[in-house]
């Protein structure tokens, strides 16, 4: 039984209870990102997750973020096998030797996009014209688990050498940074974001 006066909040149910779910779909799932640490940031561990669930790689992200020098492209593209083994031996993160060369390869991939298209900002949110995509689901049946623009996106990334960046990992990432607004229809987020 709620009190009259308390506010019922409603959800996307996959966040379920847990407080740093709730929050990072509270403040961050599907806000419109253009900084380019954070969308790499995000396509490292949207890669990290792959078999995996999300909240496993959130509880991790602090660790990542200490591993991957705060996800400067830069700094990650210079990473060497020293840094390897450092990584693979750091246990505040996943110690999975592909996905640690992914994130290596990727911010060299990074590095190569923001010389050819200005920035990673505008190579990513090209594939949705500058602006996102508000969809009005009402279930999370409803939600798929890719698109053909995460194909398309999926197809250049790896063109440009990227790794890890499948057509669900692509379609989970334009989601997390708001290229794709998929919180449900009747979640207290859909029309803020």
């Amino acid at each position: 039984m709620t009190d009259q006066n308390e506010e019922v909040i409603i959800r996307c149910p996959w966040c379920g209870s847990d407080p740093l779910y709730v929050s990072y779909h509270d403040h961050e799932w599907g806000v419109p990102l253009h900084d380019e640490q954070r969308l790499f940031e995000m396509l490292t561990l949207e890669g990290a997750q792959a078999g995996l669930s999300w909240l496993t790689v959130l509880r991790k992200r602090e660790g990542y973020r200490r591993a991957f020098a705060g996800f400067d492209p830069q700094l990650v593209a210079g990473f060497g096998d020293a840094d390897v083994a450092r990584l693979l031996a750091d246990p505040g993160i996943v110690r999975n030797r592909l996905k640690i060369a992914s994130a290596i390869s990727n911010a060299r991939a990074v590095l190569e996009v923001q010389a050819r298209y200005g920035s990673l900002d505008a190579f990513l949110w090209s594939f949705v014209d500058g602006a996102p995509i508000r969809n009005s689901r009402r279930s999370m049946a409803e939600i798929p688990a890719s698109t053909p623009l995460s194909d398309a996106m999926s197809r250049e990334m790896k063109r440009h050498g990227f790794r890890f960046v499948g057509t669900t990992i692509c379609y989970s990432h334009m989601q997390a940074t708001g290229m794709v607004n998929d919180h449900l229809a009747d979640c207290f987020r859909h029309d803020r974001c």
